[in-house]
């Protein structure tokens, strides 16, 4: 099946590559392999607008997202761009010295509306660690790793990473990861729930995310996105029956009033595979 063009035109990109692997699927490559996948000031903004499109654009419904080359998925912020800011050398508009509100990447402290897998190529650290961490789900290669180094560069992981990790591991390892800045290999990480699956080499790391994907291009994009938001609302409250309840109370009329809702129960009945419209959730 030929990917449907997207309807839609995503922003200018200069710091990021945008592909579409597979139907329904955006494909978003990080694409600084000199500097490690570091990421500038300009690309967080940028980001931010790749993925606030990613969630209206209608002919997509999960993405990917991945590093350049086989070494480094994110090795966080661009620490050069960022020295060369404290020592004057660079002066750059305050309005730009920012992350968006979706945080590093346009990821760490996204609530969006559809699903993001990272495909991690190499080693995620500090930022880009804080980016896996935002991701809903994760195939890492067999020679990733993880870490938040902050503390060791005299600085704090900012982006949401931290407050989540302990939410994923429970305090002891979280805090033995960022008070050691110690990184952590793809199998550790795998036995920590922090990875879903690890891909058989580095070369298909992006390979199989795109068959993780691909099993959720297959269902209804509404079902997707009010599933998604009430794993999120579970993961970032408090209280499990408080995000059951905020769910429902967000979705549950429009979802069962959907075409999609509609077609889905039409098909059971009919034996046959349900031809899903774009979400208008």
């Amino acid at each position: 099946m030929a990917s449907p063009k997207p309807q839609t035109t995503p922003p200018a990109t200069s710091h990021v590559l945008l592909s579409y692997p597979a139907p329904y699927v955006l494909l978003v490559t990080i694409n600084r392999e000199k500097q490690m996948n570091s990421i500038p000031f300009a690309g967080h903004i940028e980001m931010g607008e790749v993925f606030d499109w990613f969630d209206r654009e209608p002919n997509l419904r999960v993405a990917i997202i991945t590093g350049a080359g086989k070494k480094s998925f994110c090795a966080g912020q661009d620490l050069i761009e960022f020295g060369k800011i404290r020592s004057g050398e660079l002066k750059l508009n305050p309005a730009m010295m920012r992350h968006p509100l979706s945080g590093f990447g346009g990821v760490s402290r996204r609530a969006g509306r559809k699903p993001i897998i990272a495909a991690v190529n190499g080693f995620a650290l500090g930022g880009g660690f804080e980016i896996v961490l935002g991701c809903d789900m994760v195939v890492a290669a067999p020679s990733a790793s993880f870490g938040l180094p902050e503390a060791l560069r005299g600085i704090y992981a900012g982006a949401g990473g931290p407050a989540r990790l302990v939410r994923n591991v429970g305090i002891p390892i979280a805090s033995e990861m960022a008070l050691t800045g110690q990184p952590i290999s793809a199998q550790r990480a795998k036995e920590l729930n922090l990875v879903n699956r690890i891909s058989p080499s580095q070369e298909t790391v992006v390979e199989e995310a795109i068959k993780l994907a691909n099993q959720i291009a297959m269902i209804s994009p509404d079902s997707a996105i009010v599933t998604r938001a009430g794993l999120k609302e579970a993961w970032e409250t408090a209280s499990v029956e408080r995000a059951t309840q905020l769910t429902i109370e967000r979705y549950n009329a429009n979802l069962n009033a959907s075409e999609n809702a509609l077609e889905g129960l039409m098909a059971f009945k009919e034996k046959r595979k349900p031809n899903w419209k774009p979400s208008k959730l």
